[in-house]
């Protein structure tokens, strides 16, 4: 954290970041841990990462399709799992400028977002698939392993001191290995002397799963961020940051791989933002150094709809007041909550069902910028003047501004499946006490002299006549 212990308010009013996983293992084409999960030949995977050179990155095309997407800051794989690196480390050979490249990728990205006015942020590989020790780790091989520590502390050093302010580390790979065998408590100290303010995220201790979700007792001391991986995971005790892919699955680049449509990502961002936290979105360049072209299209579509509804998003918190699963999403900032539709309702009216406005309150639809009248009525607010047709491509919004804060009603308090049941018990009583469809006893009915028999009245089910033409 920063020196009074508080975390930069650049994170939680950004919302949404663009993460880049990029490397040699591109080339191959099945994923950024083809490495380990195909078993390859090591050497003949090195050879074919010192060949590669991809003429056609640019680091400035790649940062500013995110910022053109919204996102307001970027995290950049500077090594992955398989060792190779993609700056100028002076404690390897095993990088892009001592390689047939002869570049300094990181400095390429951390110039770009400079200029395009992102955040930046480093992924950096705690694992090395290449080497024995970090397989055989310090109790087999304690000699290997401290060599081994110390070449990953070195590099931290590196990434942390050449390229001015870093705003977030993004640690991976800590498996199988714990705090203690890292180092990580000294490793963080020094990275809070490196790079004061920084962010650093949850993954320097093998206690948290490979999706980066804490296991039970296991210490969130090293991390200011969780960072829950392919599913929105709330964190109610600090900042979250949900990882997830452009693709089905892949994070590396991957031919064939079948790619989300603008609309699923926005649902993604949507119900990130919903929940409180931030939705770092994943691109894998190809192995020239390209975002995939049905990637790209899908971002520029969740851009085009940030234009317009931006704030619905950026320096929004959870705005779940109430249920709106039947319509969609809620993000709230003050006292405006912005209601986000992945299903329109198609009529004119629409229900906000257990909210009151104690004061004043209007409504907005941002597609459109028309007035939207909103009305208290007994267990909520009920929306006027809705468009029928769909107002856009994608998720229209509706803000709603209120002068105070709004009420929300005792039954609404809990969501479904939670709360005091007996909260619901007069709702129920409204309609009657039995099962038949009026909700009044009759004779014969299961709460009559007659219980445990059939009901008097039988069931008349339709006949079903057979198409005879």
């Amino acid at each position: 954290m920063t020196s009074d212990t508080r975390p930069p308010a650049w994170f939680s009013s950004a919302r949404f970041g663009l993460f880049v996983h990029w490397g040699p293992s591109a080339i191959i084409g099945r994923g950024e841990q083809v490495l380990f999960r195909e078993h390859l030949d090591q050497q003949g995977y090195a050879r074919m990462a010192g060949d590669w050179n991809p003429r056609n990155f640019n680091a400035r095309d790649v940062v500013r399709l995110g910022k053109t997407a919204g996102a307001k800051y970027c995290v950049f794989t500077t090594r992955h799992h398989d060792g190779y690196c993609l700056w100028n480390s002076s404690l390897t050979d095993y990088n892009s400028f001592a390689q047939a490249a002869n570049r300094d990728f990181v400095q390429e990205y951390v110039e770009a977002c400079r200029e395009e006015g992102l955040r930046v942020g480093l992924y950096y590989s705690l694992a090395d698939w290449r080497i024995p020790a970090y397989w055989a780790g310090p109790q087999q091989d304690p000699q290997g392993w401290r060599e081994f520590q110390t070449y990953v502390h070195g590099q931290v050093h590196e990434l942390l001191t050449r390229y001015g302010k870093i705003d977030v580390i993004w640690f991976d790979g800590p498996w199988p290995h714990g705090a203690e065998a890292w180092a990580s408590t000294e490793l963080v100290e020094k990275i809070r002397r490196w790079q004061p303010g920084i962010l650093i995220n949850n993954r320097l201790d093998a206690g948290v799963q490979a999706g980066g979700c804490e296991q039970a007792g296991a210490s969130g001391e090293f991390g200011d961020f969780g960072t829950p991986e392919h599913q929105a995971v709330s964190d109610p005790d600090r900042l979250w940051e949900s990882c997830q892919v452009t693709t089905w699955r892949l994070w590396g680049y991957a031919r064939g791989e079948h790619y989300r449509s603008t609309e699923q990502l926005l649902d993604s961002l949507c119900e990130c933002v919903s929940q409180g936290g931030n939705l770092l979105l994943n691109v894998g360049l190809n192995e020239n150094g390209e975002v995939p072209m049905p990637a790209a299209d899908a971002l520029r579509g969740v851009g085009k709809w940030m234009q317009r509804h931006g704030e619905a998003i950026y320096g929004t918190g959870k705005g779940d007041l109430t249920e709106f699963v039947s319509y969609g999403y809620q993000t709230q900032r003050g006292n405006t909550l912005y209601l986000i539709y992945r299903f329109w309702p198609h009529e004119k009216t629409a229900r906000v069902a257990g909210l009151r406005a104690l004061t004043a309150v209007r409504g907005i639809l941002l597609d459109t910028g028309v007035a939207i009248r909103v009305e208290n009525s007994a267990d909520g607010l009920v929306l006027h003047d809705l468009p029928v047709d769909l107002p856009g491509s994608h998720f229209p919004v509706i803000r709603i501004e209120f002068d105070d804060v709004p009420e929300i009603l005792p039954w609404a308090r809990d969501r479904l499946w939670t709360g005091d049941p007996a909260r619901m018990i007069e709702w129920a009583k409204l309609r009657g006490d039995s099962v038949w469809r009026d909700g009044r006893k009759k004779a014969g009915s299961a709460s009559s002299s007659t219980a445990g028999h059939c009901p008097a009245d039988p069931i008349v089910v339709p006949r079903v006549h057979a198409d005879r033409s």
